[in-house]
């Protein structure tokens, strides 16, 4: 791989790029984990948290990864032996299915494959089925950053309501959170799980859970919670340490209060406004790309799709060579085509994924769709002109889509 001088960018759909504020924020020496300066830190994080989900309810603060957040929601609210409804769009609604099991729940999967979202009708007929409620929580995948499908909790909210089914209502957010429109309470959200590494701007390590009085109430009546799992005493804290059971992360919460601040100076809907233009551009190119070419965007209807993350693909292997060519020759990483097909096979060498989260900006959408023209052209993909024109064009008018708030 030759040397390539300036910074790298990592297309990816996290670890997102980190603003230098950030980075800048993170470098200082340990601070008192015992109380001071960092105490009143992580008192200030938790509003300005709850400003980003959009709700009223509980924050809490874990050191984890999105995993981590999905076995927090389900140990505060699941027993083993009840059951869960799982509307899987792509590899991650799997994955906190195969959590809830490993818990000991009883998953139950609606399955809507990798290119379509949840279908209101299903999950209705699957709600009205369980007659006597032993589902207590629907898990719902706001955004899976497999397949790039961006689902509609509002809509499955009032499936929920229309049904007359006392199931909690849980949305992993941790693709979307401050990206996608996402409105906690007001789309009668009980739980959300996000994580640190998306649109929330901070390095891997730290996982959220919101929750609300409703679930609150499901965690009353648990059998048993570990204490470490426990949401309660991270929620309320009589101590400083009950914040996180123990030793703060606390080079994490330096970055995070850096984050959240740039997060409320641009405002929630200057910064889904922002990922929905730049994600139009995408569109826009890749859709000049297709035609009469070989690459194809993993969802045609464009209401279906994160503006997070964009699943792709070409005839295998030419997805992992676009990726390779333009690392090592541009410096510009791509995402893997995770879950899209079975790991190592040949057909994963056809998928791959454009990660447009967080701190991200018109120019470096041009960059990474310049890069991906150069590779299809260097390594003799069929391709259709214009791409770069056609997002051009999207940035010019600030859209190419509806505005919305």
């Amino acid at each position: 791989m030759p040397h390539i001088p300036g910074p790298a960018y990592r297309a990816i759909p996290g670890p997102s790029v980190m603003p230098e504020e950030v980075l800048r924020a993170m470098h200082r020496p340990a601070p008192n984990i015992y109380g001071g300066d960092l105490e009143v830190l992580t008192a200030g994080l938790i509003p300005d948290l709850r400003r980003v989900a959009r709700t009223d309810g509980a924050a809490t603060i874990y050191i984890g990864n999105g995993h981590a957040a999905w076995e927090a929601a389900l140990a505060n609210t699941i027993a083993p032996g009840e059951a869960v409804l799982v509307p899987c769009t792509g590899r991650f609604g799997h994955g906190w299915a195969e959590m809830a099991e490993a818990l000991g729940a009883e998953p139950q999967i609606l399955d809507f494959g990798k290119q379509a979202p949840v279908d209101m009708d299903r999950l209705d007929a699957a709600l009205r089925a369980d007659k006597t409620h032993r589902i207590k929580a629907v898990l719902a995948t706001h955004v899976d950053t497999s397949t790039s499908v961006l689902n509609d909790i509002a809509a499955m909210r009032a499936v929920l309501d229309d049904t007359g089914h006392p199931a909690l209502l849980m949305a992993d957010c941790i693709a979307s959170l401050a990206c996608d429109r996402f409105e906690m309470d007001a789309w009668g959200v009980d739980v959300m799980v996000a994580a640190s590494q998306k649109g929330l701007m901070v390095p891997p390590g730290l996982a959220f859970v919101f929750f609300n009085a409703r679930a609150a109430e499901k965690r009353k009546h648990m059998p048993r919670v570990s204490r470490y799992w426990d949401w309660t005493p991270r929620a309320d804290p009589e101590l400083f340490y009950q914040y996180f059971c123990g030793t703060a992360p606390t080079h994490h919460l330096f970055g995070l209060r850096a984050a959240l601040d740039m997060i409320h100076a641009e405002g929630m809907e200057a910064i889904w406004t922002r990922h929905e233009t730049l994600a139009h551009a995408i569109w826009a190119a890749a859709d000049a790309w297709q035609e009469g070419g070989a690459l194809r965007l993993n969802l045609a209807n464009p209401a279906h799709r994160s503006h997070a993350v964009t699943s792709l693909s070409l005839p295998a292997p030419k997805g992992t060579e676009l990726r390779h060519w333009v690392e090592a020759e541009l410096g510009v990483t791509l995402g893997i085509g995770l879950g899209m097909a079975e790991p190592g096979s040949y057909a994963a060498d056809g998928f791959f994924r454009f990660g447009h989260m967080g701190h991200v900006n018109g120019h470096m959408i041009m960059g990474l769709l310049g890069a991906v023209e150069a590779g299809l052209t260097a390594l003799d993909v069929p391709h259709g002109r214009g791409a770069l024109e056609a997002a051009a064009a999207v940035l010019a008018t600030g859209g190419g889509a509806p505005r919305s708030g």
